[in-house]
């Protein structure tokens, strides 16, 4: 999904020449005709934007009024001023408001390029700064989580209702979807953020230890236990205790984590009495609770305690259009810890990522980049820097494929044209080659099903549009046009044929005057 730009000029003249100019970069262009529209489109909770383009001159709210209101709403994206009057006092007023840079009309595509590029690059860095430090003081919020994914905003909208009580939440997924980073945002978004988040990895715990872990012990109440230990229940008291892989807890240990839950209070190994405590449970599992309840492997009274509002996270196979900007988001960080200066990802090694199955999840995709920063060279990210998920995909572009299969097949080898000038990434704004050419002629059109007889129009529609998506990586442009159809066309065959989810999301234009 490329990354949208919110153009707000009162000019129609001037807007239309910047958002041809923004669709030309490869990004998704939203308009607003005047101040108003603009913060209207800013403050939607249902719209994300990477960078604003603002002009400061508008009759009504004009551009710094918008960049206040930007700064009272919480709102940070790198903005780009523009203005016919480029005295220096409208710079130092902009730039005192908050924006990222100024650029006088009518702006050249080169001089608007090259300062979205610089602005997303800044902006990307500064966000993940702000994330560390927020992940530091364990106040991560929804806001912090990279994703747009369909699936997985429906997932943080449940976890948000959640995070506003106490009720128990029980985060299920395979490993590495990033269930701790959602239980750090429910605690980070409830009233208990000031509070102690203490995150538990019970598969990680030694049986004869579970106990004095999670509850405590007292000194000498076993051999080795040299000094009073208060237990992870004592320490998350006030705030909330974050029990990962809690399947893996043996029986002996359930039974006394039901009685926690249940009484509110703990009885530490060697104690006289029990100590009460006041923790919010969230849980978290790659197993299926319900089958080892019935199986008799876990509790059965202690699921229906955990499982009171449970949450399923979608593996990242699910959610491909997140790809890109967890690439973007891994890039800044491990490029500002390893001090490397990381300009672009190509766009084989981009399109290659997207196809990935990624069994490892995000986890997977966090650990490839941070190797593929450490391999790089040059300050551009190629194929060479994921061998292993390359070798995977010669070995899977050697099988056969069907159409139907394109959308989630990883691409065939292909050949660049070094003498097509460079164009512009619009997932992770940066300078790219171009996308290569096929050195094959591509699968070809199933006309006839498994039993021989003709497959209907429809279902071969669909196919050739879903190929088209993936041969074009989801530019709907280009799409559009080398189909021979409008976008809006496209988008209703989209919608009717069951694609919506495979193509990249309609931009929401705000209605001008």
């Amino acid at each position: 999904m490329a990354e949208r730009i919110l153009i707000v000029d009162d000019d129609p003249v001037s807007r239309r020449l910047i958002e041809a100019m923004v669709g030309r970069f490869g990004y998704e262009a939203v308009t607003a005709d005047g101040g108003a529209a603009g913060i209207a489109a800013l403050t939607d909770d249902g719209a994300r934007f990477d960078a604003v383009v603002l002009d400061l001159m508008m009759p009504g709210v004009d551009g710094l009024g918008v960049l206040s209101r930007m700064r009272e709403g919480g709102i940070s994206l790198p903005v780009i001023v523009q203005t016919a009057h480029g005295g220096i006092d409208n710079v130092v007023a902009a730039m005192r408001a908050g924006a990222s840079d100024f650029v006088v009309k009518p702006v050249g595509a080169e001089r608007l390029q090259v300062s979205l590029r610089n602005a997303l690059a800044t902006g990307a860095l500064e966000s993940e700064l702000k994330l560390i430090k927020r992940s530091r003081a364990g106040v991560l919020t929804f806001k912090d989580i990279v994703t747009r994914s369909t699936n997985m905003l429906g997932v943080l909208r449940m976890a948000e209702k959640a995070a506003s009580s106490t009720i128990p939440v029980l985060i299920e997924g395979e490993s590495g979807v990033g269930k701790e980073l959602i239980a750090r945002a429910i605690h980070g978004t409830s009233d208990r953020k000031a509070k102690p988040f203490v995150a538990v990895n019970c598969g990680a715990i030694p049986d004869n230890l579970v106990e004095s872990i999670l509850f405590g012990h007292e000194k000498g109440a076993f051999t080795g236990a040299t000094e009073r230990h208060t237990g992870k229940f004592v320490e998350a008291s006030g705030g909330t205790l974050f029990l990962d892989e809690v399947g893996e807890l043996p029986l002996s240990a359930q039974v006394k984590l039901l009685r926690a839950i249940q009484e509110g209070e703990v009885e530490p190994v060697g104690a006289r009495k029990p100590v009460k405590v006041d923790v919010r449970i969230v849980s978290a599992t790659n197993r299926d609770l319900t089958k080892d309840a019935k199986s008799g492997r876990f509790r059965e009274d202690l699921f229906y305690r955990l499982h009171v509002y449970p949450l399923t996270v979608p593996p990242l196979r699910e959610r491909r259009e997140d790809v890109a900007g967890l690439v973007r988001h891994f890039l800044a960080r491990f490029g500002a810890e390893e001090g490397r200066r990381i300009r672009a990802i190509s766009g084989d090694a981009l399109a290659m990522l997207r196809n990935y199955p990624w069994p490892g999840n995000v986890r997977q995709l966090e650990n490839s980049v941070f190797r593929a920063v450490v391999l790089a060279e040059t300050d551009e990210i190629g194929v060479a820097e994921f061998p292993q998920i390359l070798a995977q995909q010669h070995e899977r572009a050697a099988e056969p494929m069907s159409l139907g299969e394109s959308a989630s097949a990883p691409l065939a080898p292909v050949a660049s044209d070094e003498a097509t000038p460079m164009m512009f990434d619009p997932m992770i704004g940066v300078a790219i080659p171009p996308r290569p050419r096929q050195v094959d002629n591509g699968p070809s059109v199933q006309l006839l099903d498994p039993t021989g007889e003709a497959r209907p129009l429809e279902a071969i529609e669909a196919d050739a549009i879903r190929f088209a998506l993936t041969h074009y990586r989801g530019q709907m442009s280009e799409v559009a046009r080398r189909l021979q159809i409008g976008r809006s066309t496209l988008y209703r065959k989209l919608e009717s044929l069951g694609l919506a989810e495979d193509a990249p999301a309609k931009p929401e234009v705000v209605a001008t005057r």
